[in-house]
Order: C-alpha cells, then structure tokens, then sequence
C-alpha cells in the first residue's frame, strides 16, 4: 500500500485521481509543524501547497518518504538543501497556476490605475464621490517586468492586449526564447528608468532579495505603478513604503509580503493601494489544474 499525505487543501477530483490510481491518500490539512513531524514518517508521499512548510525535521521524521509534491511553482517553503542531502524527490507544478496569477497581476494593475478599491469603500459607505477619483489608462503605456518565464509571459500576453508597451528584464532569458512573443528584453537600469509600470514575477532567494530597494527606487520613474505577485522579500517593503509616500511611486498592487499571514501593516493605512492575502494562484481553475496534475505526477512515479 502507497500512501499519500495532502497537507495543503486540492481538488477533490485530484485526491479521487489519485485513488483511482492505486495510492491511498489521507486529507489532513492545518497540521501544527509538530504534528507533521509525528506523522510524516507513514506516508510515501506528502503534497503541499504554500502554507505547510517542508522543515529538515519533516523530512527527517520521512523516513519513508520518497516524494515531496509542491502544488504550485515556487518550492521556497521546502528545505531543498535537506530534501536533497536525504534523497528525496522533489516534484512541483509551475506552469498549472500561471495564468490564475498572472490574472491577479493584471487585475491589481487596473485597480491601481483606477483607484478601484477607494471607489468601492466609498461606495459601501454610502458616498457618491465621483470627481475624487480621475484614473489613468493602460493604454500605450510601457510595462516592465522582471521575470519573463512562464507566469511573466503569460502578464505580456494580456498587457499587449491592452496595447501596452512591453519590456522586460530576465537574466535567465534571452530574446530568442520569446520567439514572437512582442517583448523587448532590457537590462535592470533600462527596465526601471523606462517604465511606467513594474510588476514582478520571480522566486525569492538570495539573488533576488531586496531586489527592488532604495537605489532601485530611486532610478524609476516619479508617478511609476507597482504590481507584487511573485514574492514577498523581492521588494524592500520599508522602500516601497516611502516611496508611496512621497509620490514617487503613485500606487502599488500587493499580493504577496515580507512576513506572512500578515497581522498589522502599515500599507493597509495608505490610500494608493491594491492589498491581498498572497492569492495569486487561488482560483478554483488554477486549483484544478495543481491537483490534477500532481495527482498524475505521483501515480507516474508511485503507483
């Protein structure tokens, strides 16, 4: 008997998936770390999503543990370093939720441009401010982004739509890998000093913390609009928060954050903000998608 632990909730048609394909599959999300670490060692098999953390406890109390499935593209809440040392594969979905986020991304882009959630609070207010609230267009405009794989690419589709200009900035991309794709690949200083929008689309790591600071800031355009759907800790919050202060950056679009969940945050007192709870990837589509196919990853390789 293969037996499969889901941590993190999926589709139900991906766990019946799954135990139609021989494996024996346990739901038990919201699991403290500790009593992860008690359980973990019945199991082939664990799936997760953003919110279980893989720890190099978990993966030592595994003892029978031969596949960690990420539901989803980052794997930055899985100790890869222990994962790896203990011989486990690694499995994940990166291209299942890509467009649920790179919808988000678009979305908090409109929002921002059109002060969409002030008008809303107004609105359930009772308040009829009409003349508060000019917005600007998409159109024409240039937008840069940082992280043209597949969830960037998926942005430059919709921007293009709109008839955006769209340049981007990827030091693991080169033009040709774009093919038709209408995206001018830039260096960082010509992204940041050209665009009237920023949004990014990277995993955070070491090369990618802090990204975007104070000297980065500094370089853009005053008045430019900042989408955030990729990960909390690529932007400075400290920076982007002075910076929405002072203008120089006129409104922003958050999904994701330094410290999650969030409890308390001083973004959420300015009015040129867009706020989520890091749902980039929660669409019932998007979630579909993750479960189906990690269901059929894991009955390829255990079944």
């Amino acid at each position: 008997m293969v037996r499969v632990l889901v941590c993190d909730p999926v589709a139900k048609e991906a766990v019946e998936k799954m135990e139609k394909g021989g494996l024996t599959v346990d739901v038990k999300t919201e699991l403290t770390p500790e009593e992860l670490v008690a359980t973990v060692g019945d199991y082939d098999a664990i799936i997760v999503r953003s919110a279980t953390k893989v720890t190099k406890d978990v993966i030592e109390a595994g003892k029978k543990l031969k596949v960690i499935a990420r539901g989803g593209v980052g794997l930055d809440n899985i100790d890869m370093d222990a994962a790896n040392a203990a011989g486990k594969t690694v499995i994940n979905t990166p291209a299942a939720s890509s467009v649920s986020v790179a919808e988000l991304a678009m979305a908090h882009m409109l929002a921002i441009s059109r002060d969409i959630p002030q008008a809303n609070a107004t609105m359930a207010a009772s308040k009829w401010e009409k003349k508060k609230f000019k917005g600007v267009e998409l159109f024409k405009k240039t937008l840069g982004i940082i992280g043209i794989g597949r969830i960037g690419q998926e942005v430059a589709k919709r921007a293009l739509a709109f008839e955006m200009t769209v340049i981007a900035y990827d030091p693991y991309v080169t033009q040709a890998m774009l093919g038709k794709l209408n995206v001018k690949i830039v260096s960082f200083d010509e992204l940041l000093q050209k665009s009237d929008y920023i949004t990014l689309h990277m995993p955070h790591n070491e090369e990618t913390h802090y990204l975007l600071a104070e000297d980065e800031f500094a370089k853009m355009k005053k008045g430019v609009r900042l989408v955030n759907c990729s990960r909390g800790g690529v932007v400075k919050e400290a920076a982007l928060l002075e910076a929405l202060k002072s203008g120089k950056v006129a409104s922003a679009g958050i999904d994701v954050f330094e410290n999650e969940p969030v409890k308390g945050n001083e973004f959420t007192s300015l009015t040129n903000v867009s706020l989520s709870p890091h749902i980039g990837a929660s669409t019932v589509d998007g979630q579909f998608r993750v479960g189906i196919e990690v269901a059929e990853k894991l009955i390829e390789l255990l079944a």
